[in-house]
């Protein structure tokens, strides 16, 4: 693909990609992999949280998201405090500089619109809206791509991203729910699609369905504290989280059952090192998985799974494993219903045990059922995914012989 003077795209991806969670880096594949098979003459780089992991794993040159490396420690001296403020006025110059460089910068998936999670304003946030706004300025098409957005409390968080929306030149999003959100928040969605997530273009391993006994079961922890309207509680969150979670795992240890472990980001490895102290036994390991292939690889060799963090929840739907949500936001009840699995889902901040082992014992006695639902809307989504990219390339990289029609925002 070339630009209108015959010289190659420059397309930029921009994200916290590389920075140790999974899913994000799975939306970062999958992109990549949509432009390889369909544009493989653009010249690709990236914007991110983890430039190494991004440049050895994917094979582009990738640049630091901010020239402050303790951006996202919390910063209590004062020389932590005077790096971070420096810090937003070099990344100004810095974004700008490396968005004037590209004709097209995507922003792959994942949750850039919510604050599902503890976030501040200046944090992402803030990140997010230099691109934007330094798209615009410079001419270079910014495209938010099946992002997940959610309602924002916080006021700074809530104009930052309304605004980065708006400046974008294309937006789409992973659920119904997403596109509402930034609705009611005063972005203009007239012209904005839903289509899904895009860790469903990423291929599945071979689906293998249990024989004899009961098996393996996948437990997905998370570091989960809370949202970020939260933060007085997260504490006590985090507490009966941890506890109803052991608690189950200790159930089905009881029961003879080999538990896997799993994780989603690096910041859940104190979780999984507390349920292995408080459930000592054989039948419970860790998995070290790398990727969102690694985790598929090991939820598709799963009975059942039940899990926490979204793109873990996404992996094993898409293995076709049966699948109960230890859900912490809306995002999570969406996908599950999507996927016909809406009554198996638990509130992660009131994790009841007994309650949560009932849901366990229904998922597996319906497994068969399940597992064909599973098969069935899988082809659905995969069908989303792809009209996503087709959606894409018309959008962002027109032919001399297709005018490109690019959505206005205010």
């Amino acid at each position: 693909m070339t630009s209108s003077y015959g010289t190659p795209v420059r397309v930029g991806v921009f994200g916290l990609l590389g920075a140790g969670n999974v899913g994000n880096d799975g939306s970062l594949e999958a992109v990549l992999g949509y432009l390889r098979a369909e544009h493989p003459k653009a010249v690709v780089d990236a914007l991110c949280g983890g430039p190494e992991v991004v440049r050895t794993r994917y094979g582009i040159p990738a640049t630091r998201l901010n020239w402050y490396r303790g951006e996202y420690r919390t910063a209590s001296r004062a020389g932590a405090i005077a790096g971070k403020g420096l810090g937003k006025l070099v990344d100004v110059v810095r974004t700008a500089a490396w968005v004037r460089r590209h004709d097209v910068v995507i922003v792959p998936g994942t949750g850039v619109l919510e604050t599902t999670l503890p976030l501040r304003p200046w944090g992402f946030p803030y990140s997010l809206f230099l691109l934007c706004a330094t798209g615009r300025l410079f001419g270079a098409r910014v495209a938010l791509v099946s992002v997940g957005a959610a309602a924002i409390g916080n006021r700074p968080t809530r104009a930052l991203t309304r605004w980065s929306t708006r400046l974008a030149a294309y937006r789409s999003y992973r659920d119904d729910q997403s596109r509402d959100a930034m609705r009611a928040m005063g972005v203009d969605t007239s012209r904005d699609e839903v289509y899904t997530d895009l860790v469903f273009a990423l291929p599945a391993p071979p689906a293998s369905a249990p024989s004899g006994p009961p098996g393996l079961v996948c437990v997905g922890v998370m570091d989960f504290h809370g949202s970020n309207d939260e933060r007085a509680r997260a504490e006590e969150i985090h507490r009966r989280y941890l506890d109803g979670t052991t608690r189950f795992v200790r159930a089905l240890v009881e029961d003879g059952r080999p538990v896997r472990l799993l994780t989603g980001d690096e910041l859940d490895r104190p979780v999984v090192d507390a349920v292995l102290e408080a459930v000592d036994s054989p039948l419970v390991t860790a998995a070290e998985t790398a990727s969102l292939a690694d985790l598929m690889k090991e939820m598709a060799a799963a009975d059942t799974v039940v899990a926490t963090r979204y793109h873990n929840l996404v992996c094993a739907l898409k293995a076709g494993t049966p699948t109960l949500a230890l859900s912490y936001s809306a995002k999570s009840d969406a996908l599950m219903a999507e996927m016909g699995l809406d009554a198996y889902c638990h509130a992660a901040r009131e994790v009841d045990a007994d309650r949560l082992l009932e849901q366990f014992r229904s998922l597996e006695r319906r497994s068969q059922e399940l597992r064909r639902t599973l098969s069935e809307r899988n082809l659905v989504i995969t069908r989303r995914v792809q009209q996503q990219f087709a959606a894409l390339t018309e959008a962002l990289f027109p032919t001399p012989d297709h005018a490109h029609t690019r959505q206005e925002t205010p």
